[in-house]
This record gives structure tokens, sequence and C-alpha cells, in this order.
């Protein structure tokens, strides 16, 4: 990420000017900090009592513009940054004051940046500016305790393009003594006072994630979580804020941000006691404590957050372009998801290379490009009962090793992948029997199965170093290009006894780090290597684990109804890029709901197309639509995987119908897909309406997968018009759609 520009003044209260991308040299007495970029700006400076106070976020401002808190006080020239006095014995000033990243000391009555115990048992943090300095493209600021020799340094990094900052923090203890950290956020975000902020989250559960909620943000704090060891269903690391009544789905200021955190972590937002908003995120002090000893430093994880002004549709699009270009490995030059098979529903534990190799010729068949063995290929593995975290074949399964159903794969012109599940053992394997203190456990406690799994501590650097061992064996001595990593349960008895009680704890997060190294040296030792990131579906779907996975499984539950809602959740934070759907059996294990293939197609088409169903069970029928539906995804596949995404008409349980729009960077190329969940009375549907094409721009409109046009709807005409006027689909009946291409005609 490039540090589009960063404006240090030695100036109080005033912006300089300084030129985009140039390099920084900040001068030693500033007291106003501001970072620029894509139309947002971010300012921060140091008040009249030390504190470091946040000034200003939204779009962007002229150079010129003054900075300035809300609570200034003039003395001459120029304007003080003032620091508010006590206004009642019941808030004193320590409760009101607005800082950037405070510490638990004072009479602070918020939710604290950093939370400390000193080795004497003082628990009162107060922290105030030390220094500054610009690295590369970072700013850093040093906060120090009034007292003790304790620092915290905050680093800002904000994209050009986009706008979206970077934040976290590291804390040194410069003591002779061990001090214990309690709690420490990442960033602490603040917006101006107001009553009418709306906060917008994706909550869920396993097969119904990615559900979209939103409510008022008031004094009663609302806390976004996970207690689980990993990001798990039931809340996504990513917060949006709009403003009620101003902000809508295509204009109005939006506020977003999510943690790169694929472990416990809390984000929490309310109103302060003078009606601030305050967001703040970072590791989850829940069973959290770390021991910090002397000369040690303690890094957060990375806070992103962004700001629109284009609606909730604005700030997502804004997001992914982001995380497209900066977080996704290979960045802007990532090549799109292959359509790829997975044999789960096919064979579940039965898997053989006979049966394997009859399905991946059925699967070459329809234009697959991946072929993916799942489950029950290694160990003692015929139920989930045994053999997981014993990584090597089945060689009653596969005498001869997986080479010759590599090959097989490979001479039908596809890739080979892998299912795995490293960081999970049973106990009922040669893994638990040689290592069963590798686990995470307390000593004389039970050891609480899940899907009759334990969960390797990763934390200890033996574990670590075995399961990239043992990975790094497999994919070194087969052609694989793609592994599926899963992650089946949550953490219980989350202990670590072979180190001292007070460093216990920090297994929260150096199981963490553990698994982010093992990702990463995984894929620098075999740099083709592929990995979707999966924990029952989108139980560990956020910023740290996108920076290692080519792709993600946002949910379990393949139904095509059901997904158009999981999308529109996903989306909301992540990009359709990462985002994978396949076409699974009707009907879905799910719901038992049953559907059309070609609905099936048309609904997983809309992010990383994948077919997961029994093509043994398939007639001649069901490969012919496949064939043609898998031609046509082609052809339209970069415009909706790394196109620009419009929620024309959004999919809920309560409207009939939904419409859902691509369009490609370039504006070449896009794709409108209009799908109807259950007739209603009237016979005669509203029209949608295109967004995002190029106004001058005439494009010709086709059926994708072949098909007359609706009666009334011309071949070609200019964006404007189809943007102005809209089409209508015909459709009628229950669960089914239509997908209009719009390519511009040169």
């Amino acid at each position: 990420m490039k540090l589009s520009s960063l404006f240090l003044t030695g100036l109080i209260g005033v912006s300089a000017t300084a030129p985009a991308f140039a390099k920084v040299t900040a001068p030693q007495d500033a007291r106003v900090f501001r970072l620029d970029g894509g139309g947002v700006t971010y300012a921060l400076g140091v008040d009249d009592k030390g504190y470091l106070q946040p000034l200003y976020w939204g779009a962007s401002l002229a150079a010129g513009d003054p900075l300035v808190s809300t609570d200034v006080v003039k003395t001459g020239d120029p304007v003080l940054i003032k620091a508010p006095g006590e206004l009642s014995g019941f808030d004193p000033a320590g409760s009101v004051t607005l800082q950037e990243y405070p510490g638990q000391g004072e009479g602070l009555v918020n939710d604290p940046g950093i939370k400390t115990i000193f080795a004497d048992g003082n628990r009162d943090l107060v922290l105030k500016y030390k220094s500054h300095r610009v690295q590369g493209e970072t700013l850093l600021i040093e906060l120090a305790d009034i007292r003790r020799p304790l620092t915290v340094t905050l680093h800002y990094t904000v994209d050009p393009e986009t706008g979206v900052l970077a934040r976290s923090a590291s804390v040194r203890n410069g003591d002779r003594r061990a001090v214990r950290v309690d709690q420490i956020a990442s960033a602490v975000f603040t917006l101006p006072v107001g009553d009418d902020y709306r906060l917008h989250y994706l909550t869920g559960r396993h097969a119904a994630e990615w559900t979209k909620k939103d409510v008022a943000i008031t004094p009663a704090l609302t806390l976004l979580e996970s207690r689980r060891g990993s990001t798990g269903h039931g809340n996504n690391p990513y917060f949006a804020i709009g403003r009620e009544g101003i902000t809508s789905e295509d204009a109005g200021p939006v506020w977003y941000g999510a943690l790169a955190w694929s472990g416990s972590f809390r984000i929490s937002v309310g109103q302060d006691n003078l009606g601030r908003i305050r967001v703040m995120g970072g590791y989850n002090p829940y069973d959290f404590s770390w021991s910090l000893k002397p000369g040690e430093t303690l890094d957060t994880p990375v806070f992103y957050a962004g700001y629109s002004n284009g609606g909730m549709g604005g700030a997502s699009r804004t997001f992914h372009r982001f995380q497209n270009a900066h977080i996704l490995p290979g960045g802007e030059r990532a090549k799109p998801r292959p359509v790829v098979y997975n044999s789960w529903e096919a064979t579940a534990f039965d898997v053989t290379e006979a049966g394997q190799e009859a399905l991946a010729e059925k699967a070459a068949k329809i234009g697959v490009e991946r072929f993916v063995v799942d489950d029950g290929w290694f160990g003692a593995r015929n139920s989930d009962k045994a053999g997981l975290g014993d990584w090597t074949v089945n060689r009653t399964k596969f005498p001869n090793g997986l080479k010759p159903l590599i090959d097989k794969v490979h001479s039908l012109g596809m890739d080979f992948g892998l299912w795995v599940e490293p960081e999970m053992v049973n106990v009922d394997s040669d893994l638990y029997r040689a290592h069963p203190d590798w686990v995470l456990n307390y000593p004389d406690r039970p050891r609480t199965e899940g899907r009759n799994q334990l969960v390797l501590n990763l934390a200890r650097t033996d574990v670590r170093d075995h399961l990239l061992a043992v990975l790094d064996k497999l994919v070194s001595e087969n052609d694989i290009a793609f592994l599926k990593w899963d992650y089946n349960r949550n953490w219980t008895e989350a202990g670590w006894p072979a180190v001292p009680v007070q460093d216990q704890q920090r297994v929260y997060v150096e199981y963490v780090r553990n698994l982010y190294h093992i990702l990463s040296e995984l894929r620098r030792r075999h740099p083709k290597l592929e990995i979707e990131g999966c924990s029952g579906g989108g139980g560990r779907v956020d910023l740290g684990i996108l920076g290692f996975s080519d792709e993600v499984w946002p949910s379990d539950n393949t139904d095509p109804a059901d997904r158009l809602m999981i999308q529109d959740g996903f989306t909301q934070a992540y990009p359709v890029s990462v985002m994978m759907a396949w076409v699974t059996d009707s009907p879905n294990w799910a719901n038992t709901r049953a559907t059309s293939l070609d609905y099936r197609f048309l609904s997983s088409m809309q992010g990383g197309l994948g077919i997961g169903a029994n093509l043994d069970k398939w007639q001649a029928e069901d490969f012919t639509t496949a064939a043609k539906w898998v031609a046509a995804y082609k052809t339209i596949r970069q415009t909706v995987q790394r196109g620009q995404l419009y929620r024309i008409d959004p999919p809920t349980s309560d409207n009939a119908s939904s419409a859902t729009m691509y369009v490609g960077q370039d504006r070449r190329q896009g794709v409108m897909f209009q799908m109807l969940h259950s007739s209603m009375w009237r016979d005669n549907p509203v029209a949608q309406h295109p967004q995002g094409l190029d106004p001058a721009q005439t494009y010709a409109v086709r059926i994708l997968g072949g098909g007359a046009l609706p009666e009334g709807v011309p071949a070609r005409a200019s964006g404007a018009y189809w943007m102005q006027r809209g089409l209508r689909a015909p459709l009628k009946g229950d669960f089914v759609g239509t997908a209009f291409v719009f390519d511009a005609v040169k």
C-alpha cells in the first residue's frame, strides 16, 4: 500500500500542503497529522495537555482547511486543540477528553485502547504524545505513560486509490518487571456527536451465515465478538456505519472497516458520555492476558477502515477494490477462480482411485478446470471418527499413491486439488497416540470433542513445524495445485500447560500467528499452490486469512435461494473474487428444497463457480445443461469475479425477486442477474435498472446461455438507455432466473 499524501505541520490546528506521492519529511514539532487518499481525509492532533485527539474522518478536505477539535479555545493565532475540563464530579476531565488511543486511567469510563496491570498492582495508565516519525509510507506516533516506562506506538497508512486506512498498535514494556496486558485494541475510531447513526453488521450460524443486521448506535454498547479461538460463524469482524434517513444503498455517508485477525476478536460500537460515536477493535479480552516481559513488544492485528459517500454499495465496491489490490494473494494480477468440481457429495468417505477417476471423466465433459478430492483419501479415514492428523495416502484406496489419479486428471485437461484439515486430530489416529500432549487441553480436565476431533495447539512450535513439514512433503511429492483447507470445530479447554502459567493465555495470539506462518511458508515454498479457506463454511473469513487464501467457502448451505441472501451478505464486506459458489444436488440437504439445475447454476454463477453434485446420478440432459452453463460462465467470469458489484434489488426473505449487476472494470461488459423466488399475483413485474454502464457507450444485449430477448427489448442501445429504461424479464413460477449480458459494441 502506498501513502498518497500525509500532511504533518508545526502549525497547531492548521493543515499544510504536500504533493501527492511525495516522500514526507515531518517536522519534529508537528502537532497536527493529516492523511489523505482516495477522496478521504483522516486527521488527528495533540491537544494542550499532550493527549492525541481525533480531529476528522470523512470526505476529503481542501489543503488549507483548518483542523480543530470540537472543543477549542482561541488564544490568538493559531487555534489550539483544547482538552476539555471537568463537566461535573461525575464527569471528570479524563472521562470526557476525546482520545485517539486511550489507556485505562484518569477516570476513563469508555472502552480503553489498552488496559494494563503493573507489577506493583497499579492499574492506572495515562498515555500522552511523546514523538512521531515517518517510516517509508507509514506514520508512527509514539505515546507514553505519564510515569511508567511503557509506550504505545500507533501505526497509520492510507491507500491513495481508495482512502482505506491501515491502523495497528504496538505496546512496549521499558520497565525492569513484567507488565500484564489484559486488553489491547488495534485502533479506536471516533465519529462526531449524533443520534442518527446506525450500525450495519453480519451475523449468523453454521449454514446460515452472513445475515445482515442493523441497529441504532446508542450509549448501550454493541459488541461484535468471537470467543471461539477463530473468527466464528456468529459475528464477522466487519462493521459499517451510516446515518438514518441519509444513507442508502446508493448514496450517503458510510464509515466501514474490518479486522485482519482469524482468532478471537472484539469490536465495540457505542456512544460515549457526550454522544460521540466510538468504534474499537482488536484481540478479545475474554480469557486473554499477556505478561509483557521487560523489553518485550506486543503487536496487534491491522484494523482496516474506510469512508465512502456513495452509500453501502459505494462502500463495498471501494473495499472490494482495496482487498483485490492489497490483501489477496497475487493482488490485481491474480488469475480468476477456475471452475471446480469437488467429490464430497458424490462419495463422502468412500473414496477410491477408480471412483474418483470416473467422476473426473464426467467433470471434464462439462468443462470443469479443477478436480478436488475431498475427505477420505488419507490415513484410516473411513468416517469422521478416525485418521484425522495422519496426512499419508491410504494405500487401500490408492494402492499406487495419488499419482495415477493425478495423471488421469491432468490428461483430462484439469488440475488437481485435495481437502485437508491440518489443525485437527482424531483421538483414533497415529498422531494423537504419539503426541496426546499436542492438543489444546487442561491437565486432569475433560478433552471435549467436536465432530469427533480435538484441536491441535498450533501455538507450540513443534506442532507448527510438524504440520508445515507434512504438508510440504504432501505437496512436494504430488502435483497438487490446490488445497481446500478446512477447520471444523471451535475451541474448548483452551489450555497450554507446557508453558509457565503467566504465559498460557498467549495461546489465543500465538496459535493464529503460527497458522499464518504455516500458510505463508507453504506458499513461499510452492508459489503456484492455491488455497481455499474453509471452516464449516464461513466460520473463518476475515482479512487475516484472506491474505493467504485465493478463495473462501462462504457457507456449507448450498441451497441456491438461500445462497442468494448469503452471497448478498458476504459481499457487503468481502469481494466476489474470493467467494466460491457450488451447484449441488436437489433437494438440498440444508432445507430439502427442490430447484431446477438452471436455477442452481444461475445462483452459483454469481461467484466463483463450482460443482459439488453427485455426477454419478446425473442424466444425459443434466450434463448437456451443465456444459451449456459452464461455457456461458466462462464468457462472463472476469466481469463477475473482478468487476464492480451493484445490488439493484437485494434478495430478502420477504422479496419475491432480486437483481444483481456486475460491470467490468473497463465497463466493456455488464451482467445483470434477475432471480425469482416465487410468483406473486401480478403477472407484470417491474423493470430492473442496470447500473454502472458507460452512458455514452452502445451495448448489445443478449440472454446468457442463449434464448430470445423478451418482447420489446432492443438488441442494442446506449448505456444511458439501459440504465434509464431498464429491462423486464418475464419470469413466472418458483425458483427461476435469467441473466442479461451487455457487451460494448466496438
